[in-house]
């Protein structure tokens, strides 16, 4: 009999399939499982996340709990459904590219403001893969749980700037070790909040996911949390409250040049998830507070733009060097903030 109910037991557990898996990080601050898993699962709800707790498709270290169940540092947390996780379906859709150059094994473009780079859970449609499939045939895949053709790299949904695209397998994996040995030179535009106090400087910090919202990164003096991340920046101009500087990326975190300035002070201009979307620098004036909340409509975005991008060439290879112009809305912006740094304030419109 007892053997009758392990077999049974077996079967159906073999009959859930696991849909998401994450692990509790080393500095994990105790917190309520419900809790946890509504910032990391896309478009869920804490009702339907305490429904699978009651049902018993949360585990953690391979058993179920309750959904008041306390998250600790370490924790393997998996979801647990009778059926099938949606494979992400990749759609051809006609989505314009602003492409700069393009020969048999790359691609180079330049990636406009609002468009997600790849589809995710919840986001199918309208993203620069859904682009790239429909206008080129037989991307390479990579590797991964979930294919991503030709892309060595991201953007953040609302960087604008230059990417490059693998068109052979070849080439996505001579890229793909550029970026890993650091070889790639890429050179940003960015618009910070503030006057830095040098005209060049490196910031150098460990970037890893906050441990209070994992919706952003934030910056860990400790050396054994989050990965190693380097920023390399110098002035440009000067604007009184906000700076215009270039910044050469060492390494490639997530959200990198964002965070790091957080981390300095210095948030980037019209950042909402690291809070350069309200006026950090300036006067009390009602004329300049109209000031920027127009500037702020006038790029509703962070203010940061993927300008230079340098590479070697995956069959050839050869150095190869391109430049973008900063889009129209940042340059408006600068340009806006430009007249008001040499002018009074009643003559901002």
């Amino acid at each position: 009999m007892q053997e009758e109910e392990n077999l049974q037991e077996n079967e159906e557990q073999e009959e859930l399939y696991e849909h998401y898996r994450f692990t509790a990080d080393k500095g994990q601050e105790l917190l309520r499982i419900d809790k946890f898993l509504m910032d990391r699962i896309a478009n869920t709800s804490r009702n339907k996340i305490q429904q699978a707790a009651a049902s018993g498709n949360i585990l953690v270290n391979n058993k179920p709990v309750k959904s008041n169940y306390k998250v600790k540092p370490l924790d393997e947390i998996s979801v647990v459904l009778p059926y099938p996780p949606r494979q992400i379906e990749l759609i051809p859709q006609d989505i314009p590219l602003d492409i700069v150059y393009e020969d048999e094994e790359l691609i180079v473009l330049n990636k406009q403001a609002g468009i997600v780079v790849h589809p995710g859970y919840g986001n199918y449609k309208g993203t620069l893969v859904n682009g790239l499939i429909y206008h080129f045939e037989n991307l390479p895949l990579g590797k991964g749980e979930h294919p991503r053709p030709g892309l060595v790299h991201r953007l953040d949904k609302n960087t604008t700037g230059l990417m490059v695209i693998a068109k052979t397998e070849q080439a996505l994996t001579h890229l793909a070790k550029q970026f890993f040995d650091r070889t790639i030179e890429r050179r940003y535009n960015a618009l910070v909040w503030g006057n830095l106090q040098d005209e060049e400087g490196t910031i150098t910090g460990n970037i890893g996911r906050s441990l209070k919202n994992r919706k952003v990164m934030h910056v860990f003096p400790e050396r054994d949390y989050g990965k190693h991340a380097v920023t390399h920046y110098k002035v440009l101009e000067k604007f009184n409250y906000v700076t215009l500087v270039e910044c050469k990326l060492e390494t490639g975190r997530t959200h990198q040049i964002r965070v790091h300035f957080k981390y300095i002070g210095h948030p980037l201009f019209n950042d909402n998830e690291y809070g350069g979307d309200r006026i950090l620098k300036g006067t009390t004036f009602s004329k300049f507070k109209q000031f920027v909340q127009n500037c702020f409509n006038l790029l509703p975005r962070q203010a940061l733009h993927a300008k230079t991008l340098g590479f070697t060439h995956p069959k050839t290879g050869k150095w190869m060097q391109f430049d973008s112009q900063l889009p129209e809305d940042m340059q408006t912006v600068i340009e806006k903030w430009r007249n008001y740094s040499v002018h009074s304030s009643e003559n901002i419109e």
